[in-house]
């Protein structure tokens, strides 16, 4: 008979402070926008340092995601996890004590690599150390943690930027990470199991190659995305979009030739022959690319109503309070909607931004915040159902060995999907501006196409696999 799979017995307790890796995150990949002017202010950082400071985490993040999942399959998810929230804290620290500017920009990049490092290891950790039947909730604590994350960014930023604590000014946003990392670090040193890693992972060759082709296919898409629209799409930003087709089928035929000849491939391409895995990819990305409202929307509230940065921060707290009920009434359903409760989150995700455009355009000059909360409840309960029940229906049938690589994978298209939304839709709304309409209506424009974004979102979720169902508990053993 075969043994049973041992479960972690502190699993919960262990997933609190890898919630707080992702959480710490989220709010870095966010948190510098508010305090970009103060930098710029404090250093005389030109237009272009202060776009690879804001930029710079999120493109080495992105770049260095599927080697740390892969890594994490290799060496285990607990060493790496402890490395990359140590490294963590110590980019944070250089980032906070920066004397110049370009000390800041290197400590940005690096910040984002070793965030790299450390956020696959929590979706590989729930993939492999919780029963099927408790996945559920795991993911939805995960999928809660990853908006309200980037909310959270803006309105701390502004929060820790105007307090000025200590005479620190924009420092602090940086520097508040150390005793959140420190007290992550020891949790997962003490709560983390340290499980060995099969022999086959152990012994696997790297993949040098196709860390560097992964890195090139990441880079020839992630870095125009991000500079091309500031840079009014300049002739090498589009060159890189076109290259990034043909790059990417020669590191799939690269993965390919690798698996066959027996050689463990940085990506394990079998991955998108389980059901749900391509299909929850092409939906995630998707649905991230249409939550670049708030890109334009900020722009709008900050630029055109000249709301402060404060201000618009908490413009966007209702939303929260939409993502915790969505993300509790998916946790309370368990896996017996999978699918269904997916394609129902990207609806009402719809109809929060379509609610959003309408008032948004309607109200014009005249818009009031309050007037924005019940289009952004419904927004934030559509997100609150969708994230976690999304990732957790795409890695249904990945098994645990590879659960490293599949979380290196979807945190890479996350990250593609927010790039692809603020270059597509904030290239919409600028278009629409320098055609001489009014800012209200090129946020509704901007906001349709978002619309649409979400609709051929909910097409692809019907690629995903109905909801397992919830094995039966085994009979206890009974001592003859």
């Amino acid at each position: 008979m075969n043994e049973s799979r041992s479960y972690h017995p502190q699993r919960w307790i262990a997933l609190v402070p890898l919630l707080f890796v992702v959480f710490m995150d989220m709010v870095d990949s966010q948190i510098v926008a508010v305090a970009l002017p103060s930098i710029r202010t404090d250093t005389g950082a030109s237009g272009s340092a202060l776009e690879w400071i804001a930029a710079g985490y999120t493109l080495t993040f992105a770049l260095v995601l599927i080697t740390g999942g892969r890594l994490g399959d290799r060496y285990g998810r607990k060493p790496l996890l402890l490395a990359g929230v140590g490294g963590f804290v110590v980019t944070s620290l250089i980032a906070g004590l920066a004397p110049t500017v370009e000390t800041l920009i290197i400590a940005r990049l690096a910040q984002g690599a070793t965030a790299g490092l450390m956020v696959p290891q929590v979706l590989a950790y729930v993939q492999s150390e919780f029963p099927p039947e408790e996945r559920g909730k795991a993911f939805g604590l995960y999928g809660i943690t990853f908006p309200i994350g980037g909310m959270a960014g803006p309105l701390l930023g502004g929060l820790l930027t105007g307090a000025d604590l200590f005479g620190l000014g924009w420092r602090t946003i940086f520097l508040v990470n150390l005793p959140v990392g420190l007290l992550a670090m020891i949790m997962i040193a003490v709560t983390m199991p340290s499980r060995g890693v099969s022999a086959a992972s152990r012994t696997a060759a790297v993949d040098p190659i196709g860390m560097l082709l992964a890195g090139t296919v990441v880079l020839s898409l992630m870095v125009p995305l991000i500079q091309g629209m500031p840079a009014g799409w300049p002739w090498w930003a589009v060159g890189m979009l076109i290259l990034f087709v043909p790059l990417l089928v020669i590191f799939l035929a690269q993965q390919r030739r690798r698996g066959r000849s027996g050689r463990e491939p940085l990506v394990d391409l079998g991955l998108f022959r389980r059901r749900g895995f391509g299909p929850g990819l092409l939906a995630a990305w998707l649905f991230l690319a249409g939550m670049a409202v708030f890109f334009v929307l900020t722009l709008h509230l900050q630029e055109a109503l000249r709301f402060s940065p404060l201000i618009t921060a908490l413009t966007f707290l209702p939303a929260t309070f939409g993502i915790v009920s969505g993300n509790g009434l998916a946790m309370s359903v368990g896996a017996k909607a999978g699918r269904g409760l997916v394609s129902l989150g990207v609806i009402a995700s719809m109809i929060g931004i379509a609610g959003i455009a309408v008032t948004v355009t309607v109200t014009a000059e005249r818009l009031q915040l309050w007037q924005l909360i019940p289009s952004a409840v419904i927004f934030g309960v559509g997100l609150g159902l969708t994230m976690g029940k999304l990732v957790g229906t795409a890695l249904q049938e990945v098994p645990a060995e590879s659960a490293g690589g599949a979380s290196g994978v979807i945190n890479t298209v996350f990250q593609l999907g927010t790039a692809t939304g603020i270059a597509l839709i904030g290239s919409v709304y600028f278009d629409r501006l320098h055609t001489g309409v009014s800012s209200a209506t090129a946020v509704g424009i901007a906001l349709a196409v978002a619309c649409l974004l979400l609709i051929i979102a909910l097409l692809a979720t019907r690629g995903l696999p109905r909801p397992a169902p919830t094995p039966a508990p085994e009979p206890a053993l009974t001592s003859s």
